[in-house]
């Protein structure tokens, strides 16, 4: 089985997504011992936004002249990552109600006609389901459902949508939100009870 673990937050050693998402690979890990992880920081190794160069060669064999350009072989690389993949760990913290733009770069890279979706007679059918994603969240503030900023939360609803559209629809979502409220006093607290569910799984 394998397991493939993202982070895009760029705060380091002070990243709550990082915590927990090392959390919750351990977690599996604890389940299976033989769990075969990759790894992929992408604030320490961003993939390049998408240029006309890339978006040419999306889902292609590399020719041979491409396959020397480290960032055409990075794209293709994360492609091929996502799809053998089993299991998804997602760090994703919020950024100015959003994913980070690292984050969004991968997504532009894996999310590709003929490769993880196509089109048919009855619309898109996603070509990636079986696999099981973890997000790991963070935000500042507090966005989550029913609340008066819920309409600003575009990190897991987006990442829902996208996911779903690529047929992946066993997404799990471990949250951690409100660390900055009340002067991130709460910090330590919202950290632990997320890291309960964690434990949980």
């Amino acid at each position: 089985m394998k397991l493939l673990h993202i982070d895009s937050s760029i705060l380091g050693g002070y990243s709550a997504t990082r915590q927990l998402s090392v959390a919750i690979v351990d977690r599996y890990r604890q389940k299976h011992p033989d769990l075969d992880v990759i790894s992929l920081d992408l604030a320490a190794n961003p993939l390049p936004h998408l240029d006309g160069e890339a978006l040419s060669f999306l889902g292609k064999d590399l020719t041979e002249d491409a396959a020397s350009n480290k960032d055409l072989v990075a794209g293709a690389k994360a492609l091929s990552d996502f799809k053998e993949a089993d299991i998804l760990v997602l760090g994703v913290p919020m950024y100015n109600f959003g994913i980070p733009s690292q984050l969004k770069a991968w997504i532009d890279r894996i999310a590709i006609a003929g490769q993880t979706f196509r089109y048919g007679a009855n619309g898109v059918e996603g070509l990636a389901g079986g696999k099981t994603v973890i997000l790991a969240v963070a935000r500042g503030g507090i966005y989550s459902e029913g609340t008066p900023q819920a309409a600003f939360e575009h990190q897991v609803t987006y990442l829902k949508a996208v996911l779903g559209f690529l047929g992946v629809t066993d997404v799990k979502v471990i949250e951690a939100e409100g660390l900055a409220v009340n002067g991130g006093n709460d910090r330590p607290r919202i950290l632990a009870e997320a890291e309960s569910v964690i434990a949980a799984l």
